[in-house]
């Protein structure tokens, strides 16, 4: 039971750091300006005008502000009414997303710029310093700083369809 309530105090204390991003404190991928321009890099780019797709593939790189997101790669999603707007941007073969001192990592993501939500999927690795959170899908709400981490069905992973978690604690020197 005692190491239940720990567990459950480390959530909620993950999950108010999730919540502090609008006050300007450390938080999951926090302080990110969903505004700033978004900028790709990679080894080879196919444009599907007429689709409004392109297909970036090779060490891609997007960064947005302090948010730089790494794939093998992407599919970038835009509209052209009034000029190009960037709708969603799904990356797969290996995933990291990074923000100051927290690296979050899956097999796939989908970024939907429209709702403001970073969707990790497979084998997803939150770190936070010496703090780690690990499941099956994470989802980031960047406008609210509301971060929720689900374990998947049990055996996929290896996880038992749980979410684990180590975090540090304070050192006594008692």
């Amino acid at each position: 039971m005692h190491a239940k309530m720990l567990f459950a105090v480390a959530l909620v204390g993950l999950a108010a750091a999730a919540s502090a991003q609008n006050q300007g404190r450390s938080s999951v991928l926090g302080g990110h300006d969903i505004n700033a321009p978004v900028n790709v890099a990679a080894d080879r780019v196919e444009v599907q005008d007429r689709n409004d797709r392109a297909l970036f593939v090779g060490n891609v790189v997007v960064r947005q502000g302090s948010l730089t997101l790494s794939t093998a790669r992407l599919r970038l999603a835009y509209s052209s009414n009034a000029g190009l707007e960037i709708d969603r941007l799904d990356a797969s073969g290996g995933v990291t997303v990074r923000s100051g001192d927290e690296t979050a990592r899956s097999d796939f993501a989908v970024y939907d710029l429209d709702r403001r939500i970073i969707t990790m999927i497979g084998d997803v690795r939150l770190t936070q310093s010496r703090n780690t959170i690990q499941g099956s899908r994470l989802t980031i709400d960047l406008e609210s700083g509301r971060a929720v981490m689900d374990g998947g069905p049990r055996g996929v992973e290896g996880s038992g369809g749980r979410v684990t978690g180590t975090f540090t604690v304070p050192q006594r020197t008692d």
